[in-house]
């Protein structure tokens, strides 16, 4: 097992923690109370997005040493690895998971809504926000694209492992590689970061939970799924 394997088993374990606290985060019964529900709110979600940004660092500059065992991703079950983008989630699948989150939440408040009653949840998202979490989502596409563009040059560049390792000078290759997978996580980073910006403290938060429970939930299906096959 390696450094980053039992980093990822400590940092996962800690999300589950996060995830808890989230999850158990008391919400406003009455409109006196949203600035210390916003305060206490937003303390715990910085605590979140610090947990997130601390995965970013440490695997990138792990991926400046061993960019292979990063792309590997042997921490990760089958079924993680088949739906990996550049040795991680897609940052899209951010979008999709807010606009699935917001319908839900929506359809099953609809009656409350055309009342006038504000939910202030995912399924009470403004035009504004709406706005802007679609133009945020036209930018991540176009940088998505541009770091598959770059892995796919990366990759035609290294075709040739003839040239590759008898020339003896493969160094400047493995960087690029690193650079590659920096900037894929930046931008996963990035991604999440202003899209907790864009929704409220209690959007934010039902958004943070359902981007862990999917996380976990396709691990959990992953270990199941590699299992039987073992035992097979």
């Amino acid at each position: 097992m390696s450094c980053f394997d039992r980093f990822y088993e400590l940092w996962l374990h800690q999300l589950k923690v996060h995830l808890h606290q989230l999850v158990s985060a008391p919400k406003p019964s009455n409109p006196t109370e949203n600035e210390k529900f916003n305060n206490q709110t937003n303390q715990l979600i910085n605590r979140v997005i610090t947990h997130y940004d601390d995965y970013c660092r440490v695997k990138t500059h792990a991926a400046i040493h061993d960019p292979f065992s990063i792309f590997s991703a042997s921490w990760t079950t089958s079924l993680e690895r088949s739906l990996q983008w550049v040795s991680g989630w897609r940052p899209t699948t951010l979008f999709h998971l807010v606009y699935t989150e917001s319908s839900v939440r929506f359809e099953a408040q609809l009656m409350d809504l055309l009342r006038g009653e504000r939910t202030g949840d995912l399924g009470d998202l403004s035009p504004s926000q709406l706005s802007r979490i679609s133009d945020l989502q036209c930018q991540t596409v176009r940088e998505e694209n541009e770091v598959s563009t770059e892995l796919s040059h990366w990759q035609e560049s290294a075709g040739d492992l003839v040239s590759l390792f008898s020339d003896g000078d493969d160094e400047p290759n493995i960087e690029r590689l690193a650079m590659v997978l920096e900037k894929a996580e930046n931008l996963r980073l990035r991604t999440i970061k202003t899209v907790v910006e864009i929704l409220t403290p209690q959007q934010a938060v039902d958004f943070l939970i359902a981007a862990a429970e999917l996380q976990f939930g396709i691990r959990g299906w992953g270990l199941d799924t590699d299992h039987r096959r073992q035992r097979k």
